[in-house]
């Protein structure tokens, strides 16, 4: 298993993305933390975990509340032994399909706020306990939307947070690898799978119609799943990628060619 023995913390843990992501360090044989600020879905990854033969614990957390980030960091290391892996999918709080000139300033903001202040707390929690042991790896999640310029698609200040968060994630790095410590960038395009249940109203499109026009775009003429995002992370977390630091991991299927 391509991460036995290791512990694995992922905040946003109860999400659609968290939760695969989560399924997959358990399957490849890491203990999984699941934080996040809503027990029912993260008790529910957490069994789904156990049933299949892992290991997880769950604990409310709120990802934008930087004592609780670190006492909850501090408990994991504490507990388990180390905190190994550390992966934050939770919503950035995005406000979209408005176009620019008619945006207000806090809805502009909102995600780059929320996203980098996240990103960052949550990283530094688990790099001050990895700076320690000497390794780790610290996974961060962006968006196709930075580099997807499509007419007629508006996609507010959550581009301008991807690019923020693919930036310090190349900082953290850079400042890190020295310490045995190596930090990924996961870029996934729209994901349908995780759209359950969203609302939609003020969409540009019906959900299907979006699927449609990203496979189109899609040089692989497909779209990305979860399983696609879990795969990927499980392998940048694990000694296979060791050589794989300060870039940023496409997983667009081709819509986004760099």
């Amino acid at each position: 298993m391509l991460l036995e023995g290791r512990n694995a913390v992922v905040y946003g843990g109860g999400g659609s993305i968290g939760g695969a992501v989560a399924r997959a360090f358990a399957r490849e044989g890491a203990k999984v933390f699941l934080a996040g600020r809503t027990p029912e879905s993260l008790d529910g990854v957490a069994e789904q975990i156990r049933s299949a033969g892992g290991a997880a614990e769950a604990a409310r957390v709120d990802a934008l509340d930087e004592g609780a980030i670190d006492e909850h960091a501090d408990s994991v290391a504490a507990s388990a032994g180390s905190i190994d892996v550390s992966f934050n999918a939770i919503s950035i709080r995005d406000v979209q399909l408005i176009p620019l000139a008619e945006m207000t300033r806090e809805d502009f903001m909102s995600p780059i706020a929320t996203g980098m202040s996240t990103h960052f707390l949550t990283a530094r929690a688990a790099a001050r306990h990895m700076i320690g042991q000497g390794s780790g790896v610290i996974l961060t999640l962006s968006s196709s939307s930075i580099r997807a310029f499509v007419p007629g698609v508006h996609v507010g200040g959550f581009g301008v947070a991807g690019a923020a968060i693919e930036a310090f994630t190349k900082m953290l790095a850079a400042e890190l690898g020295p310490r045995g410590i190596r930090a990924v960038c996961l870029r996934p395009e729209g994901i349908p799978e995780s759209w359950g249940g969203v609302s939609t109203e003020g969409w540009s499109a019906p959900p299907a119609e979006i699927e449609a026009q990203i496979k189109a775009r899609s040089l692989l003429g497909r779209v990305t799943t979860l399983a696609d995002v879990g795969n990927a992370a499980a392998f940048l977390a694990s000694d296979l990628a060791g050589a794989t630091t300060g870039t940023v991991f496409d997983l667009t299927s081709g819509t986004v060619v760099d």
